[in-house]
């Protein structure tokens, strides 16, 4: 990385999918060497937010913008906004047959190189380091097993290796701001931390971050600057680490419409003067009262 500052900025975005709207003016600014997390219930909007600023098909952007160093990210194809410095880990990092890490990553700095006008990477190599050579060290880095970034990218690896393996690209391909999409979901913990140091490493050199995850586990060793909180395609609130901890603690239920009192309604038809009498009411001076006294 160089030590150009990057910065990631969105502002009013409103997005919808299949006709209904998910994200409702989001506004958020993450810079070189920071790191924002995004904390919320399901459904929330969090996977939206990162799908959208990536490109995914099937999102609609209705309002807003999403700009890195100015430059229009929502008027790109998702591979452009890859050569712009964006980097996505995946929630459910996918499975590519046939096609090993090496040679992904080897394309990417191929072109890269074409864009910057030279050939320095045309040959696999980044920055004169071998792909390869770049792939085994970071591989390493998070104890994932050499000869699984050897094989076809993802192919038959358990979830943990999967993110292991998100972990080991984007160090290699060294993006200005990486958006992780719920990094700890399916990481045991030797494996989380191996991930998370990692990457505060590479913030430490200049990656800027957004990290959205469910738990504060993650946020123990990538320690982030910003948290937010949001709730309906909103942030409800923001702070720093402490907001996480709470979370952590006391979960989202603040944030949350309070759930109606619960209340069964018991109708015997209409006899007796009983109808529309409640569980724990008072719909008669009697509830247990026999209904056919008076025709005695």
């Amino acid at each position: 990385m160089n030590d150009s500052t990057y910065t990631l900025r969105i502002e009013g975005l409103y997005a919808s999918a299949g006709g209904q709207e998910i994200l409702r003016g989001i506004n958020l600014e993450v810079s070189s060497g920071r790191v924002h997390a995004i904390m919320g219930p399901n459904g929330s909007g969090k996977s939206t937010l990162a799908h959208v600023v990536m490109g995914r098909p099937g999102y609609e952007v209705t309002a807003g913008s999403v700009t890195l160093n100015g430059v229009d990210m929502l008027s790109l194809a998702p591979w452009e906004r890859a050569q712009a410095g964006l980097f996505l880990a995946m929630q459910h990092p996918t499975e590519v047959p046939g096609v090993s890490a090496a040679q992904a990553l080897g394309e990417a700095f191929a072109y890269r190189a074409e864009l910057a006008g030279n050939d320095a990477a045309g040959d696999g190599t980044s920055n004169g380091h071998d792909v390869s050579d770049r792939l085994t060290a970071e591989a390493a880095a998070v104890g994932l097993k050499a000869e699984l970034v050897a094989r076809p990218l993802n192919v038959d690896m358990s979830g943990g290796e999967k993110k292991r393996n998100e972990t080991v690209q984007l160090a290699v391909l060294e993006p200005r701001i990486a958006i992780l999409d719920e990094l700890d979901s399916g990481l045991d913990i030797d494996a989380l931390r191996a991930c998370a140091n990692r990457i505060e490493a590479l913030t430490n050199a200049g990656l800027g971050v957004l990290a959205i995850t469910h738990f504060s586990r993650v946020l123990q060793y990538l320690r982030p600057d910003e948290v937010h909180v949001i709730v309906d395609g909103q942030f409800v609130d923001s702070g720093g680490p402490e907001l996480a901890d709470a979370l952590e603690a006391d979960g989202y239920a603040r944030y949350l419409p309070e759930a109606p009192e619960a209340g069964v309604a018991v109708s015997i038809g209409d006899i007796g003067g009983l109808s529309g009498l409640t569980a724990g009411g008072s719909g008669a001076d009697d509830p247990f009262a026999d209904p056919f006294a008076d025709l005695a």
